[in-house]
């Protein structure tokens, strides 16, 4: 009886042991395996650039102090000019609304990205900023 007694407190005891082994395993587990957890796309102009354009095809309207498009291929997304006053003497020379061909480097729209994030479905329409490097008139195959 007594042997049965101290064998029952020694398996209770490694019972104890055990789950104690298992919460400490629980809780380093995450510490231990890396998940890949992706660095946080940064926003705004001259931060993280995601592609760039060249010769886009796209319907630009713009005032003295802003400008945006929408491409022709893709009619879900908007781009607003992070340089808007630089390119203006380019654009003045066209009508706004006109097909123009428009390369630069993209980068998220700030407030985009914030409310993208608060969505757990993706979002289909696109905004991005871009550093404008060149806007020409659309020739239609033209030289």
């Amino acid at each position: 009886m007594l042997h049965s007694l101290i064998l029952c407190h020694k398996t209770e005891m490694m019972i104890s042991i055990l789950r104690k082994i298992l919460v400490v395993i629980i809780i380093t587990l995450p510490v231990v395996i890396d998940l890949g957890c992706k660095k946080q796309a940064k926003c705004g102009c001259g931060k993280d650039v995601l592609f760039d354009l060249t010769d886009e095809q796209a319907k630009v309207y713009f005032t003295e102090t802003s400008a945006s498009f929408s491409p022709v291929s893709n009619p879900y997304a908007t781009y607003y000019f992070c340089n808007p006053e630089e390119m203006y003497p380019k654009l003045s020379e066209y009508k706004t609304g006109d097909f123009l061909l428009v390369s630069g480097h993209v980068y998220w729209e700030c407030n985009y990205l914030y409310q993208a994030s608060n969505y757990s479905y993706q979002m289909y329409y696109k905004v991005y900023m871009i550093q404008v490097t060149e806007v020409i008139t659309e020739l239609y195959g033209k030289k």
